[in-house]
């Protein structure tokens, strides 16, 4: 007997936007994919994250900070929400009336329970592909961020932070983040 081959649907932008608005949604390589509600724990720490990188971005006129949910479009095949990203000032074009449309300057991604592969393969690997120059995953658990930079079309680990120490951010001069105070 010939097995079978079924062939995988490959969904659109145009697929993503008929999603039902109850539900979060991310696009990746063509695959859609539901995102349950992050517990509040996550969100604490999005919070105080945002609020330290909101401040310091306003202070210095650096650009703007968004949250999820905010589709970030690639392309056709791939649309995120991110948890928190930031696009320099001179990139602000990138800001569309219903998305951005573009690569952010970095990408912060909080790991959940079902977030895991996800956020540390999928994701890490089209931040990459697309160029994004610098991307934190933060592990609650761990209570640590891990901070990437992009070289040579990958990312290298710039540094992994720990509660007890202070996040310095390698594109962001002069941007410290006393962990204690999220975590």
């Amino acid at each position: 007997m010939t097995p079978i081959a079924v062939e995988k649907k490959k969904y659109t932008y145009e697929d993503y936007l008929k999603t039902p608005e109850d539900k979060r949604y991310e696009l990746i390589n063509g695959e859609l994919i539901m995102t349950p509600s992050p517990i509040p724990n996550h969100q604490r720490i999005s919070g105080k994250l945002e609020f330290v990188l909101r401040k310091f971005i306003t202070e210095n006129n650096l650009g703007e900070v968004f949250d999820a949910p905010c589709d970030v479009y690639f392309d056709n095949e791939n649309v995120v929400q991110s948890d928190i990203l930031f696009i320099s000032k001179d990139r602000l074009d990138i800001i569309g009336e219903k998305n951005i449309q573009g690569v952010p300057n970095l990408v912060v991604e909080i790991i959940s329970e079902n977030s895991v592969y996800r956020d540390m393969v999928q994701k890490k690997r089209l931040y990459a592909r697309f160029s994004v120059k610098e991307y934190w995953i933060v592990i609650p658990e761990e209570e640590e961020i891990e901070v990437y930079i992009l070289e040579d079309n990958a990312y290298q680990l710039y540094c992994a932070y720990k509660k007890t120490e202070e996040l310095v951010s390698p594109s962001l001069k002069g941007l410290k983040i006393a962990l204690k105070e999220i975590f």
